[in-house]
């Protein structure tokens, strides 16, 4: 077993994977860039290490700089998390050339499943059904052109090497592609440090399925069943649940077999999500491999009771998988949303800053995987999630009822939230039905907005409200005989500020 683990990310993955480590009997380094020195994950760390200046180009994307973090630090293995260099086949081979293990799969595996293109190739030639589109990467803008005419529009470009949205343009007319390519190639080098991006046909109607797999080096594999991923917002994921409404036991099986088809065609090792595209009529078609911990892993874990994290450093040791396909099991329903630092009232901008006041959930069946603290800020600088609010009940309509009010429960000051806008998903009926696809958000917009039409009776219900607790406290203040104070009332009028 690993001695020591240098954890090359930040945020909640880092304490997600930090937790593991030590209930393993692990040591752990934390990285931090700049703006980081006070973030919350490197207080799970056993030692923590300065990474570089603020952007992550100068941090969590530079590999040779986290290389001689890991070798300073004596670490065996390194653990990327997800995003940033999790699924990077330069950083693998780094950490291979200087005997340090990476937490994730070889770089001769990443070649074929985190490079999109190669991986719909590999799944071709083992007869898993794959959308059409581009086999190779090109910067050849004419190339682009014709694979969009031969497929047809619509169309979408994709980044090579990532996921979560980054780099992702639908493209309706030939008018609109090279500028969408360009777009989405920056967004790339960003996310990613590679600008690749590829082009395949854009399905419309679409539910996005994934399922969870576990493969030993010594060939073993199993998957963990399904996460239903189609509430989307510009093709990120923001609420994610298993199992799926959409399967059946039949298609369930179906779509796990061709998951471990994948797996093994690439010789994957650890664990590992392979993506499907599911149409209206029932017929899936292969999308991709996020050769990483998923965001929304945590549902998984609700629902079979394995560590997927601890399986991870587990195989990565050199550990045989003990568990085999007939013992996993889906037991009731869970439900993971995305907490982000964002203006659902400004197209959702990015919402920087201190957070002045937190309150985070508790109680059975919940789950708060969190990289926050009250005072800490929010730096401009990488994605904008917070945190991740997970729930567990027995069936899918208790799961609904717990999270929505759950949300209620969860209260962030001083910085903008999407909190009520996930809450107004939640409690839609399009949702509680369970019949929704990838454009549901497109679809519901307006109703998804919150509801000002008593506003002007709200701010004059409070107006009136406060004078009379003005005049409530007077008369108080006037009465000799009156004790009834609170250090409210003292101090007069109060708020909460930042410094």
């Amino acid at each position: 077993m690993f001695k020591k683990i240098l954890i090359s990310n930040r945020g909640e993955i880092a304490i997600r994977v930090a937790r593991a480590c030590k209930e393993l009997g692990i040591s752990t380094v934390g990285i931090y860039s700049t703006i980081d020195k006070k973030s919350l994950h490197i207080r799970f760390m056993d030692e923590t290490i300065w990474i570089g200046d603020s952007p992550a180009i100068s941090s969590y994307l530079n590999i040779y700089t986290i290389i001689k973090a890991a070798k300073q630090t004596k670490c065996d293995a390194i653990h990327p998390g997800y995003g940033f260099l999790a699924e990077n086949e330069k950083f693998a081979k780094a950490c291979e050339d200087a005997g340090i293990i990476f937490i994730g799969p070889s770089s001769k595996a990443l070649s074929l499943v985190g490079d999109k293109v190669a991986s719909r190739n590999t799944v071709k030639k083992v007869g898993v059904p794959i959308i059409p589109g581009m086999a190779m990467i090109t910067k050849d803008i004419k190339k682009f052109k014709q694979a969009a005419k031969d497929v047809g529009y619509p169309v979408i470009i994709k980044a090579s090497m990532g996921g979560g949205g980054k780099g992702m343009r639908v493209v309706y007319n030939e008018k609109e592609l090279e500028k969408s390519i360009a777009a989405g190639q920056r967004e790339a080098l960003s996310a990613f440090g590679d600008e690749s991006v590829y082009l395949e046909k854009y399905i419309e109607q679409p539910r996005h399925i994934e399922f969870q797999v576990l493969r030993d080096n010594f060939g073993n594999c199993i998957h963990l069943f399904e996460r239903e991923c189609s509430i989307q917002r510009r093709h990120q994921k923001i609420i994610e649940e298993t199992p799926s409404p959409a399967l059946d036991n039949n298609l369930r099986m179906k779509m796990g077999k061709a998951a471990k088809k994948v797996i093994d065609a690439s010789n994957y090792t650890t664990a590992g999500t392979v993506e499907f595209l599911l149409d209206k009529n029932k017929k899936f078609y292969f999308l991709e491999v996020n050769a990483r911990i998923q965001v929304e892993h945590p549902i998984t874990e609700m629902v079979t009771g394995v560590d997927l994290v601890r399986q991870q450093i587990l195989i990565a040791a050199g550990e045989k998988l003990t568990i085999k396909q007939d013992q996993i099991k889906q037991n009731g329903h869970a439900i993971e949303t995305r907490i982000y630092a964002e203006d659902p009232d400004n197209d959702f901008v990015p919402s920087p800053g201190k957070i002045l006041f937190l309150s985070e959930p508790n109680g059975p069946g919940i789950r708060v995987d969190s990289g926050i603290y009250q005072g800490c800020d929010i730096p401009p600088h990488y994605d904008p999630i917070l945190s991740k609010l997970i729930v567990w009940s027995e069936n899918r309509k208790m799961s609904i009822v717990r999270i929505s009010e759950t949300l209620k429960e969860y209260i962030i000051l001083g910085i903008k939230t999407n909190i009520g806008y996930l809450k107004r998903i939640i409690d839609s009926k399009n949702f509680a039905s369970g019949n929704y696809d990838t454009h549901f958000i497109d679809e519901h917009e307006e109703k998804l907005q919150p509801k000002k039409e008593k506003l002007d009776i709200a701010l004059i219900a409070g107006a009136l409200n406060k004078s009379l607790v003005i005049s409530k406290r007077a008369k108080e203040y006037d009465s000799q005989y009156s004790q009834k104070t609170t250090p409210w009332q003292e101090l007069g009028k109060w708020e909460i500020c930042g410094q």
